[in-house]
């Protein structure tokens, strides 16, 4: 018989929000996604943030709102994409000192990437630098490789 476990709602929340965050970068690293895959990262993105905003700090729900953006620029919906990063970019100014360095670096570089998928050139430049500068501006190693590896990575559709 296995033993019963008894979670508080706040508890349970958090581990719903990490389930869900695990599996839409489970998705999102998948090489080859179906049209089912690419509705499902998006659901459990959204779900992930609903449960951040339930019990997590502003820095959950801002890395949540980051995490949506970068979703619909890989599907390539700029406006949606441009919508969540301006929610994320807003959270950190509100939320200024829970945030960690690298959380303002990812807040430019979705911004950016947004305009990037737009076909805004000369926005996605402006906040390319203005990433770049905060990426740079990252004290912990980790943390700074950790953002320069996304940056570099993925799909700029011909800007950077």
């Amino acid at each position: 018989m296995s033993e019963e476990k008894t979670y508080t709602v706040a508890q349970a929340h958090y581990y719903f929000a990490m389930d869900f965050q695990r599996q839409t970068w489970d998705l999102l690293e998948k090489r080859e996604r179906s049209r089912f895959d690419d509705v499902r990262m998006l659901d459990y993105a959204h779900a992930s943030l609903a449960h951040w905003r339930a019990t997590g700090t502003a820095i959950r729900q801002q890395r949540g709102e980051w995490l949506i953006s970068r979703i619909h620029a890989v599907l390539g919906d700029g406006v949606q994409a441009l919508k969540h990063a301006q929610l994320c970019y807003e959270l950190l100014q509100n939320n200024a000192g829970e945030m960690e360095a690298s959380d303002f670096a990812f807040a430019y570089e979705a911004i950016a990437r947004a305009y990037a998928v737009s076909g805004e050139k000369a926005e996605a430049l402006r906040f390319i630098e203005k990433a770049q500068k905060a990426g740079e501006a990252i004290q912990e190693p980790g943390n700074r490789e950790s953002f320069f590896a996304d940056f570099n990575g993925g799909e700029w559709h011909g800007v950077k």
